[in-house]
């Protein structure tokens, strides 16, 4: 029997709910949550969201000066503070904190095992990595799904460690693996892949980052948890006692994050946002039900990160009166003095945080940003910093910068490509060292744009009053490559009228000038009363390659829900 074929019929104590937890959303994320989550109520599982396509880049550099490296050492301190605590609770850990190097960090755990006394069975899943095949990239990854993570939880594994996953396969594994899933149980694994997806980014799906921050305390919120069952549904909760708060919005928020419409395609299997429903079940408890899944695409996506070149960058305040002029007058004389030897790339960002007659000369100052990119340091390094300071008593008055610039350093450049799923060797590695392929789906499907659902009924005519945006949606953003996501729901079915007809792809452009010229997508999920936009190419090469102010489109959102419109008065 392969990896994926499952044990069989589903036994009465598989029925039972798996409890998910997370206790990391990225690299940095939190250290003290492992401990709280093993502490504060019952789990099954728990796992570690490590990854972004800015870590891959950042743990292909550390494994440039340490081949042994490659993986979030962070994991490694936390799990010898809990692995003991994980044992005696009967809690199995699965994590993608293995990055770059599974392998290495599975025998790191098991030498820390060793060494505490702690009888655990480690065990890790490989076959993401395509580097090899892709000269030039620093890391070329491929998101592998939940079977491989599966046949190691159903051999006996205490600790998993992966390499590249998809976030939600953290999730769909272990319930695959409780429940006895097979590769073709797509409601099941679309219902698992969208409890995985709220759970993947900590605690933005208990008050995190969340629009409406002031409906709840969310000083310290707790990280989330999912009671999954047979069926695929699930109820998204939190530990009683811990901060923060989960209802139906912060589940919305996550659930629009970094998607791109109503088909969310994994290695595993599509799910269907569109058919999401979402209920509250009591304080901090939300149900999630009727996720509908197709066959996954027949293509998986691999993440190439590569050093793009290096980058440098000076801020001069220009403070006071004349602030246009005084800009002009330095983007002159820095022009002159890079002449000789320009770099490939000189972008110039005037910000206007001054204001007339400021009482503080913080406030009375506008930042004038030059960011310069080259595939040689020295173009940006010594020549920049040179050209910068030599104007110290000699441009505009009152001249001083933040700080001057530095030698340069290296950035990073992210692009996806696809290979067919059966190109990846994916392998789980099981504790005793046997090795287990794991085969790739037999049905796949191509993904199709799904047709716009119909609109509701638009509010009667009213009257109307100028204010911002965010009064009556919210909005939550983020980046995928070069492209952002920005989701916006309504919080009542009277608002979800007026937002459907109002924030067409058109005007989204107006509002966020930024995007006037750029592609701009408008997906339509009425179930969520919610709408996705995809911006194609405002972040440039990707977040790691810090194109634009907020490289990674965190507060594209929170800027949409500032601008002002016309909103019917009966929904203020």
């Amino acid at each position: 029997m392969s990896a994926a074929d499952g044990n069989g019929p589903v036994s009465a104590a598989r029925t039972a709910p798996l409890r998910v937890g997370n206790a990391s959303g990225f690299y940095g994320d939190r250290f003290d949550a492992m401990r709280e989550m093993l502490t504060g109520g019952e789990l099954d599982v728990l796992t570690g969201d490590y990854l972004a396509e800015l870590t891959m880049l950042i743990l292909g550099r550390d494994r440039l000066e340490d081949p042994f490296a490659g993986y979030a050492r962070t994991f490694l301190r936390q799990v010898e503070e809990c692995l003991g605590l994980a044992h005696e609770r009967g809690v199995r850990i699965v994590t993608n904190a293995g990055g770059l190097n599974p392998a290495g960090l599975a025998d790191a755990v098991r030498e820390l095992a060793d060494r505490l006394g702690v009888p655990a069975r480690v065990a890790h899943v490989e076959g993401d990595d395509l580097t090899a095949a892709h000269p030039g990239s620093l890391a070329a990854h491929a998101y592998l799904g939940g079977f491989g993570i599966a046949a190691c939880l159903r051999a006996g594994a205490d600790v998993v460690v992966t390499g590249r996953v998809t976030d939600a396969a953290l999730v769909t594994g272990p319930a695959a693996a409780h429940f006895g899933w097979t590769p073709r149980d797509h409601d099941r694994l679309a219902g698992a892949v969208v409890a995985g997806h709220v759970l993947e980014c900590g605690a933005q799906a208990t008050g995190g980052n969340y629009a409406f921050f002031g409906e709840g305390d969310v000083r310290r919120p707790g990280f989330p948890l999912a009671e999954i069952h047979e069926d695929g549904s699930s109820v998204i909760t939190k530990h009683p006692g811990t901060g923060g708060f989960v209802d139906v919005g912060t589940v919305t928020a996550q659930l629009l994050y970094e998607t791109a419409g109503a088909r969310y395609a994994g290695p595993d299997v599509t799910a269907r946002l569109d058919t999401v429903r979402l209920s509250p079940q009591g304080p901090d408890r939300v149900r999630v039900d009727g996720v509908r899944g197709e066959a996954p695409p027949p293509a998986l996506k691999v993440g190439l990160n590569r050093i793009g070149g290096f980058r440098n960058e000076v801020v001069f305040v220009l403070t006071g009166l004349d602030v246009e002029d005084k800009a002009a007058l330095v983007r002159e004389q820095m022009a002159d003095a890079l002449a000789g030897s320009p770099p490939a790339e000189a972008r110039w960002e005037l910000v206007r945080t001054d204001r007339p007659d400021a009482d503080s000369e913080e406030t009375a100052s506008a930042l004038l940003r030059l960011v310069v990119r080259d595939p040689e340091q020295e173009a940006v390094g010594r020549a920049l910093g040179g050209a910068a300071v030599e104007l110290a008593l000699a441009s505009y008055p009152g001249f001083h910068v933040l700080a001057p610039p530095g030698k340069g350093a290296p950035y990073g450049v992210f692009e996806d490509v696809y290979v067919p799923q059966g190109a990846v060797d994916h392998v789980a590695v099981l504790h005793d060292g046997r090795r287990v392929p794991v085969p790739a789906p037999h049905d796949t499907a191509v993904l199709d744009a799904v047709p716009e659902p119909p609109l509701p009924a638009r509010l009667p005519p009213g009257r109307t009053r100028r204010a911002p945006l965010g009064l009556v949606a919210g909005a939550r953003s983020g980046d995928k490559g070069g492209n952002a996501n920005v989701g916006v729901w309504a919080r009542t079915d009277e608002a979800w009228r007026w937002l459907a007809h109002e924030l067409t792809a058109d005007r989204f452009r107006q509002l966020l000038p930024e995007s006037r010229d750029l592609p701009v997508t408008r997906h339509v999920l009425p179930n969520l009363r919610a709408l996705d936009f995809v911006v194609e190419g405002i972040l440039g090469e990707g977040a790691a390659a810090r194109h634009r102010f907020d490289p990674q489109a965190k507060a594209l959102g929170e800027w949409l829900r500032s601008r002002r419109l016309d909103i019917p008065e009966v929904l203020l």
